[in-house]
């Protein structure tokens, strides 16, 4: 019997076997949401519980089998990538919510939990968890803690990160960290959940999240405008920040491109011509809504009167809601082009206007015929590129386009996406020596052996 053989009889043992996957049914799987590569690995194993994955932990562990995680497979940057020599753990059978608790407002719930499943559960409750994303029927909350995923309402609720009260994690030894804290003020030594949030599964897997929740907002303003200069959209989101009195949740920027090519592929007619260089969908969020919408219809109407509007549409449905929003969501749209590398970055608002220019200059000079569209959360500083410049061989000049220009204003190679391999190169455009060297400090103290997704971020 090889060791292999025996590893994962263990395994069988422990989670049994219907859910220990080897040969077709690994490679039946594919690699990510936008990446159909089958899945490389000796088997997947899928536990039910923090006991069952600890159990699977220790014993690869006592064999220094290097191990990879998976949740929803939501990821850009290559954070699931496994090889043949690897076991991949998959969170798809922790799918249990534990409670929602109305008067502490948290949620707990495993970590193969979709998102949207939580969000449904909150709302049940009459409560709201505020991160959403495009991926919210398919990403896990394991997955979002992992990564301190971003998304849609940033501006107003923070990253995952600020939502996080408390989580579970078993360790690569197997060690069961429980530190699932349900308050909003524990100072008591250190945060040790943070060890966790946003290191993308490489110093141990969470299990479990506790969550914060909001009351649920009875309100919901949502505008499509469109600008004549960056410089508008930079001064109407400071306006109605101000005059919104802290309501404003959303405030994704399109530039032209981008919005010419999710029109054209829209389901119904484009709600603003595409002759404006830059358009922005507009959220708000409040308790009282004839109030609040009349506040929100001033608000615009004062910013139209000031020029920094020159043309809008608002929602008077949730069905032109979500037609708004999908426009926003359709990056798919995006990528009919051949292959895309898709970039998520962050840097000071002021810097934007001139760092996209020279992006975009740096790409017309690099490649012919290149087709790239640039949207983002610009109100928490954060921009998406899609790029199509020819096949994978193009990837590094592509890159070198779009990382280097961050160094000079001192931005990150990663809003909210993480690093994951893809990113890894780069990751000293963003951390000094000293930053990355305490990285590798701490990876080595919790996983000496390197055996939790092997090679990842640093």
């Amino acid at each position: 019997m090889t060791v292999t053989d025996e590893l994962l009889g263990q395994m069988v043992s422990v989670v049994g076997d219907d859910n220990v996957l080897t040969g077709e049914a690994v490679t039946s799987r594919v690699v990510g949401i936008w990446d159909d590569r089958p899945v490389a690995a000796k088997a997947i194993v899928r536990p039910s519980s923090t006991e069952q994955l600890s159990a699977c932990m220790k014993a690869c562990a006592d064999r220094k089998q290097t191990v990879v995680i998976h949740g929803g497979l939501t990821g850009l940057v290559q954070g699931a990538l496994s090889s043949s020599d690897d076991l991949v753990i998959s969170l798809e059978r922790m799918t249990r919510i534990e409670s929602v608790n109305v008067a502490q407002r948290c949620l707990v719930a495993q970590a193969g939990v979709p998102l949207q499943k939580a969000q449904d559960a909150a709302a049940d409750a009459g409560l709201m968890l505020p991160l959403d994303l495009g991926a919210r029927g398919s990403c896990t909350l394991g997955g979002n803690v992992a990564t301190n995923a971003g998304g849609n309402r940033v501006i107003r609720f923070g990253m995952t990160r600020d939502l996080v009260l408390g989580l579970e994690a078993v360790l690569p030894d197997g060690t069961v960290l429980s530190s699932m804290n349900r308050m909003l003020k524990n100072n008591a030594g250190f945060d040790l959940k943070q060890l966790f949030v946003g290191t993308e599964g490489t110093l141990g897997v969470v299990t479990k999240v506790v969550l914060r929740l909001v009351p649920q907002l009875e309100s919901e303003s949502t505008a499509l405008v469109a600008c004549d200069s960056f410089a508008s959209v930079c001064k109407l989101l400071d306006m109605l920040d101000r005059e919104l009195g802290g309501r404003l949740s959303a405030f994704e920027c399109m530039w032209q491109d981008f919005y010419r090519q999710v029109s054209q592929h829209a389901s119904a007619q484009a709600p603003l011509s595409s002759e404006y260089p830059f358009y922005v969908l507009l959220e708000a969020l409040g308790a009282d809504g004839v109030q609040d919408e009349e506040r929100f219809l001033a608000v615009l109407s004062a910013a139209q009167e000031q020029g920094l509007i020159v043309d809008s549409v608002l929602a008077k449905s949730q069905t032109e809601r979500d037609a708004f929003w999908l426009l926003r969501d359709n990056v798919e749209s995006c990528l009919q082009f051949g292959p895309g590398f898709i970039f998520d970055v962050s840097l000071p608002i002021a810097d934007m206007e001139t760092y996209v220019e020279t992006v975009l200059a740096g790409l017309d000079q690099a490649f012919t015929g290149h087709h790239s569209f640039v949207f983002g959360h610009v109100g928490d500083g954060n921009l998406h590129f899609v790029v199509s410049a020819g096949d994978e061989a193009a990837r590094d000049a592509v890159e070198q386009c779009v990382y280097e220009p961050l160094r000079s204003v001192g931005g990150s190679v990663s809003a909210e996406h993480g690093i994951g391999l893809e990113k890894k190169h780069w990751l000293p455009v963003s951390r000094n020596e000293a930053e990355i060297a305490l990285m590798r400090r701490l990876k080595a103290a919790m996983d000496p052996d390197n055996l939790l997704n092997p090679g990842k971020v640093i």
